[in-house]
């Protein structure tokens, strides 16, 4: 969390700090005061832990948007033994907005795609900060066709505010290109476990989205569109972006009661930035438990499945 902390991690950073402050005190004056750096580190968990529990949803957009937040190459870091990344659509250029290739988790080989927004400033610039322009979706159905030739499951990571809007992913057909993902996704006759580990905002989420099982980070947020951009329609005023994530309801708890996703995978206590291994290893028992069972299924009952369960998603008796 080096140099970036939300306002209401604010009273868990500055006790964190006071106990690093102690412990370098100890160290260096041979002071024993073991007794009371238990005493706060149990303080700050139990601030934590209450802290967390009660987040709004405006809170969870933060968190999901956190810099030092994992991203799919994080997440590969961590789960993968091996990873051959694979790049262009064949078509037009190289997004590095979408990442793509061959790994290894465990002993199961799988295809991997996800969004990726870069770290440094040099590397949003080249990652368009995860917004993807047609060509990185047509690079990732590309993979997800290999994929199916090669009879390997795909898991993808969803993490971005939406599709590149700009005037050139216009003229090479952004909407054909998510449009033609979502529905040669649902066609695809291997298993299909989709993550959303950030913000699953638009067209940009759905793009990759949609898959036999989809699963959300505790702290992830999914919608329609981001809060921003809803408040600016809405109320012309983006400021009131906080109240529009209330009344979109992005959390995951929201989101797994409405049956849009089916899994919720618990983050690290104070969130995925704080521990990306902790938080991959968790995302990775979730992706591995949820393939042993899709394996044992047969591609045609696997196709309708997938069908049959978006096409229940917003139908109320």
């Amino acid at each position: 969390m080096a140099g970036v902390c939300l306002d209401f991690e604010r009273p868990i950073v500055e006790l964190e700090k006071k106990i690093a402050e102690l412990k370098g005190l100890a160290s260096e004056e041979k002071l024993q005061v073991d007794d009371e750096i238990k005493r706060l580190e149990k303080k700050a968990e139990r601030l934590t832990r209450d802290i967390y529990s009660r987040l709004s949803r405006w809170q969870r957009v933060q968190l999901a948007r956190h810099p030092n937040r994992p991203y799919t190459l994080d997440f590969v870091k961590h789960m993968a033994d091996d990873f051959i990344e694979l790049h262009g659509d064949r078509l037009y250029a190289d997004d590095a907005a979408i990442v793509a290739g061959l790994a290894k988790l465990g002993e199961k080989q799988v295809v991997v795609i996800g969004h990726e927004k870069g770290r440094t400033t040099k590397e949003k610039i080249e990652r368009n900060f995860g917004m993807a322009h047609p060509d990185g979706f047509r690079k990732a159905l590309r993979v997800m066709q290999m994929a199916a030739k090669f009879k390997k499951p795909i898991v993808t990571f969803i993490d971005s505010s939406g599709a590149y809007p700009g005037v050139g992913a216009e003229e090479r057909g952004i909407s054909e290109s998510i449009a033609r993902n979502m529905k040669e996704m649902a066609l695809l006759p291997v298993p299909i476990i989709c993550v959303i580990t950030g913000e699953g905002m638009s067209g940009g989420a759905i793009a990759i989205a949609l898959g036999d099982r989809v699963m959300m980070l505790e702290n992830a947020v999914y919608s329609t569109i981001t809060p921003e951009g809803c408040a600016s329609i809405l109320w012309r005023d983006s400021s009131k972006a906080p109240q529009a994530a209330e009344s979109l309801k992005v959390s995951a708890k929201d989101l797994a009661k409405l049956g849009v996703v089916d899994e919720i995978i618990e983050e690290p206590l104070g969130g995925a930035h704080r521990d990306h291994k902790k938080a991959a290893e968790n995302v990775k028992s979730a992706i591995l438990r949820h393939l042993a069972q899709l394996d044992k299924l047969p591609s045609e009952e696997l196709t309708q499945m997938r069908i049959d369960k978006f096409a229940r998603i917003g139908v109320s008796s």
